[in-house]
């Protein structure tokens, strides 16, 4: 196995009775990355996680967490003493106060008293709780509670880190918090392995994403390499003339393949194939014909729309 790859896999497959959950997946994840995992409900990634955690048993394959075998078994404890595992439906102690919740967790991972201490402190201060140490669990918002979730989940500082649907019904801001620590922990050398429906999030904090459909992971790419080969350039074109003018204008050039018009705005979004300097030169013949631009604006479209375009080529 190379031993960079912090997780890798080969021919991972589970059955359950006649239904395949995951079906022969390779997974490679080098180590300090945050790999994202996108799929529709159904598609596999907690049964896939849950293999990697060893909370569920392949029922054929193998798996490789810095180039060790990961066995059920007792056979490597101390590899699994490196794993932090975070399910999406992790239950709290309501009637324990945050301090003593992470303490009981610190010394189920036999930390002795002197570090039990000072990693507390270290991830109360990380995960923004540090003033509600002495508060009890059920007076915490929905937001310090996964916060909370998650420091249960480092408290025992693992090598790597598996977050399923971590961000699952918080709010804006309670997300924002979230993908900050997850940076954080990036920058100290964890890897992180996080599945989500927020793709906003993922697209912010992944550096490489793998996509599941049916058991299958379909895709597996860093983030830029996707956008790359799957993601098309898009130019939204405003003008206070006449929107027939600009679209003729646009009709006629080699490298604009769609277009849609937005009537309200006066505007037009175009799907173009060309580059930087290929745009470039679109807006240079633009003005020179006289068309009356107030807007020429470059984008790339997203990680839903490479998800969903996708999930429409597995279903046809």
């Amino acid at each position: 196995m190379v031993k960079e790859l912090a997780i890798c896999t080969r021919g991972l497959t589970k059955q359950f009775d006649r239904h395949v959950a995951v079906n022969d997946v390779d997974l490679e994840i080098q180590a300090g990355e945050v790999y994202g995992l996108i799929g529709p409900n159904g598609a596999g990634k907690t049964t896939l996680i849950r293999m990697l955690a060893t909370a569920e048993e392949p029922t054929t394959g193998e798996i490789y967490i810095n180039g060790d075998p990961l066995l059920r078994d007792q056979s490597n404890p101390t590899l699994k003493r490196r794993l932090g595992y975070l399910p999406d439906d992790y239950p709290l102690y309501e009637d324990l106060t945050v301090w003593d919740y992470l303490d009981y967790f610190a010394r189920l991972y036999r930390l002795g008293r002197t570090r039990r201490t000072q990693r507390l402190h270290e991830v109360l201060e990380l995960i923004q709780l540090g003033n509600k140490r002495n508060s009890q669990i059920s007076t915490l918002s929905r937001g310090m509670k996964q916060r909370l979730s998650l420091a249960r989940t480092i408290i025992h500082e693992p090598i790597l880190l598996l977050l399923d649907e971590p961000v699952s019904g918080l709010d804006p801001i309670a997300r924002m918090q979230f993908r900050e620590i997850i940076k954080a922990l990036q920058e100290a050398g964890m890897t992180i392995l996080i599945s989500s429906h927020v793709l906003s999030d993922l697209a912010e904090l992944c550096t490489s994403v793998g996509i599941m459909e049916l058991g299958f992971l379909v895709e597996s790419a860093s983030l830029q390499e996707l956008y790359q080969r799957l993601a098309r350039q898009q130019i939204l074109l405003s003008t206070l003339g006449n929107l027939e003018v600009l679209v003729g204008e646009l009709k006629n050039h080699p490298l604009v393949e769609e277009w849609q018009i937005i009537p309200d705005k006066n505007s037009v979004r175009v799907n173009f194939t060309g580059t930087d300097e290929d745009s470039a030169d679109l807006l240079r013949s633009l003005i020179s014909n006289g068309i009356p631009l107030t807007d020429f604006h470059c984008t790339q479209e997203d990680l839903e729309t490479i998800f969903l375009k996708l999930g429409h080529k597995q279903a046809s």
